[in-house]
């Protein structure tokens, strides 16, 4: 298992959630939700958050199918991690299976007493949380790094 923070990502029309780990990789938790509509924005707040973190990597969540194909969603996905790839370099980006991040997450969130309308954010916050724990379970594991590797796009 490689040492070092390392921050989620979970990709939305209207909210991206974020999440980081300790610099062991034991624990995932909520950073904080970025207004999505406005995408450059978004990258703006995304970067200045790596830059205080500092992580090792950065995972995104990449929706697919529950056959594991990819449709628009994941096309815009891989989109916006290329960008974000080019604003935070030399910071790798990689993409991460994240189906039923979300659902995992809400059934989470309603199991503790939360409600949906007050927990939109928060559920945002808990998805990049169940991709960042996922990710990091997979690596410990299998001693592999997780994801895809994302190349910064022109």
């Amino acid at each position: 298992m490689r040492r070092g923070r390392r921050i989620a990502v979970d990709v939305g029309d209207a909210r991206i959630g974020v999440a980081s780990c300790d610099p062991d990789g034991v624990l995932a938790t909520p950073v904080e939700t970025v207004p999505g509509r406005d995408v450059p924005a978004a990258h703006r707040r995304l970067a200045a958050i790596i830059e205080e973190y500092e992580p090792l990597e950065v995972v995104v969540g990449l929706p697919r199918s529950l056959n594991g194909g990819e449709g628009p969603a994941a096309a815009k996905v891989r989109a916006f991690a290329r960008e974000m790839a080019k604003n935070i370099a030399p910071v790798p980006v990689r993409l991460v299976d994240e189906r039923m991040s979300t659902v995992t997450a809400a059934q989470g969130m309603r199991a503790s007493g939360v409600k949906a309308k007050k927990g939109r954010s928060a559920i945002d916050q808990a998805a990049a949380v169940v991709i960042l724990q996922s990710a990091l379970e997979t690596e410990r594991t299998s001693g592999q790094v997780p994801g895809e590797s994302v190349e910064a796009g022109g």
